[in-house]
């Protein structure tokens, strides 16, 4: 057998299985009751908007499993951590090795996965009272901040040796909430989100293949190709990941004000934004949309940071055409960045609002109106998977020398 075709993709099949593998333990996780709960009292919530869509971050629609807390504490934990080194100098920075950034992180995490399991065991019914209810509820948020971090160790396990990375299990969640609300929903209510949501895939795609190309003049290339090379970014610098962490964001935002109001139970302002600060108001989907907006800016300037490619410029040698190096680099790239990432945070921003603002004046379903956005994710990181294992299998397909 010719020594090609047998051991083609291979790598490819390893992690396929191995991410099945991670998947697998996922479900049963979810399946897992806590400790003490009691399962005859139906403890799940009213299906509308604001629960599917941050069901992409739990996962647990009936909020009473191990794996509960779902992805939110880790989210939130990289976004501080990731905002905290960007503001950072560069040689602050390079102080701080990645195993302490980690540990910081992880720190962070626990923390938010503590008070976010605090705050679900009071909703959750047991069938002990008395001190033996306040020892299952001891135990149950136990068991939810552990689940917590066996999410974050299959993420890490997946990302590792899987395809799909930290993503895969947002996937699965987003799927499962699809394959639910679209099951429960009647065909005459399903065309005008299917419709949108059509609209929204065809865009979304547009987006993440569609890229402002800035010409680069570089010193080590000087064959016919050198008025050829380019820096990209994509129209959609971020991709989806802004409507991920918009959700978990907006989740804690909630939560902070639902603390804020037990404390000043008489302040009018206070109570009246508590009441009003979910996705089934107005105020809140202008709160969730400007929370996207600034995410989507700010991420795109973090993790296409100008000051560090205007640096690697400067040490390269290379530069932009007709741009002056240092400074005008800077300003220059600022400003693309910019542009980019509000164009791409105007037509997210859009796809969301339009179906949100369809269920609130009553043309939509409320269990419908997270279509849109549920395809908009899923199509961002198909997108994503899909470049991964064409990558994998394009390394399959090289054969070693010796």
């Amino acid at each position: 057998m010719n020594y090609r075709n047998k051991n083609r993709h291979t790598i490819l099949l390893h992690k396929l299985i191995f991410t099945i593998f991670i998947v697998l333990v996922y479900l049963l996780g979810r399946s897992l009751p806590l400790f003490g709960i009691n399962l005859d009292v139906d403890t799940s919530v009213d299906i509308d908007v604001q629960t599917l869509l941050l069901q992409t971050i739990s996962g647990d629609r009936y909020a009473h499993s191990v794996l509960t807390l779902g992805i939110f504490p880790y989210m939130i934990a990289t976004l501080i951590v990731q905002v905290a080194m960007a503001i950072m100098s560069s040689e602050r920075k390079a102080r701080i090795s990645s195993v302490t950034s980690n540990r910081v992180q992880l720190a962070i995490m626990l923390v938010i996965a503590i008070i976010q399991a605090m705050d679900k065991v009071d909703k959750l019914a047991f069938i002990y009272s008395g001190k033996e209810l306040f020892f299952a509820q001891v135990v149950a948020c136990v068991e939810m901040i552990a689940g917590a971090f066996v999410i974050l160790w299959l993420s890490d396990r997946n990302s590792k040796y899987g395809i799909g990375g930290q993503t895969v299990l947002i996937y699965i969640n987003i799927l499962d909430s699809l394959t639910a609300t679209i099951q429960e929903a009647e065909a005459m209510q399903v065309i005008i989100p299917i419709i949108i949501s059509v609209i929204v895939v065809i865009v979304v795609v547009i987006m993440e293949n569609a890229e402002f190309r800035i010409p680069v003049q570089r010193v080590a290339i000087h064959s016919i190709y050198a008025d050829k090379n380019y820096m990209a970014i994509k129209l959609n610098p971020i991709g989806v990941m802004p409507v991920m962490f918009s959700s978990a964001v907006f989740m804690l935002l909630q939560m902070i004000v639902s603390v804020i109001s037990i404390y000043f139970p008489n302040a009018g302002v206070i109570q009246w934004i508590t009441a009003n600060m979910n996705l089934n108001e107005i105020f809140g989907i202008i709160i969730y949309i400007g929370v996207l907006y600034f995410l989507t800016i700010m991420m795109a300037m973090v993790f296409i940071s100008p000051k560090d490619l205007t640096e690697q410029f400067l040490k390269s040698g290379d530069s932009i055409v007709g741009i002056h190096a240092g400074d005008d680099t800077y300003h220059y790239l600022r400003r693309i960045i910019l542009t980019t990432s509000i164009i791409s945070s105007t037509v997210m921003g859009a796809c969301i609002l339009i179906p949100m603002l369809f269920q609130y004046y009553g043309a939509m379903d409320s269990s419908l109106a997270v279509l849109p956005s549920s395809f908009m994710m899923l199509t961002g990181m198909f997108n994503n998977l899909m470049q991964e294992v064409i990558a994998v299998r394009n390394f399959d397909e090289y054969r070693p020398f010796i």
